[in-house]
């Protein structure tokens, strides 16, 4: 199966959405689309999955696609994914600046995930393989550790303290 989240963000995120639909594949698909009006029409469709709904999806799928957001990202990872993940992007309308792209790519640096701009060229591809990772391979505490030093590096202010 494969397990689509656009995350509880109120923006819509539609270019995930209709990519999905264009997938080719007869694997059962499962898309999570939040506010937006896209469904995709072979996608079982839902809007909003509680916190136990999205791990057992995310258990019972092969692969995950997920857009850049923390929580979908460590939920997928904490669970042996190595997640597809495609940023929101601004020139879009999809989030207010491009703060998902500089963490979906120093994770994927990491080998932690798989990174997908082009949704149109790249999704497909990617959802092609197996994104699984061996039990324990990233323990919880490393990844909780690496997620906070990338969230550290992402926020801090470049500007020298004040005195």
């Amino acid at each position: 199966m494969i397990f689509v989240t656009v995350g509880t963000n109120e923006t819509p995120f539609d270019r995930l959405l209709l990519a999905t639909d264009r997938l080719e594949t007869t694997e059962e698909i499962v898309a999570q689309h939040g506010s937006s009006a896209v469904r995709p029409a072979r996608a079982v469709c839902v809007p909003f999955l509680s916190f136990d709904e999205m791990v057992a999806h995310v258990d019972r799928a092969r692969v995950v696609v997920t857009h850049a957001g923390v929580g979908s990202i460590l939920l997928a990872l904490s669970r042996g994914h190595v997640p597809v993940v495609a940023p929101r992007l601004h020139r879009y309308g999809e989030a207010v600046d491009d703060h998902q792209v500089p963490l979906a790519h120093r994770l994927a640096e990491r080998g932690l995930v798989t990174v997908v701009e082009d949704l149109d060229g790249g999704l497909a591809a990617a959802v092609a393989g197996e994104r699984r990772v061996a039990a324990g391979a990233i323990g919880a505490s490393r990844l909780a550790d690496e997620l906070r030093g990338e969230l550290a590096a992402l926020t801090a202010d470049p500007r020298p303290p004040r005195r």
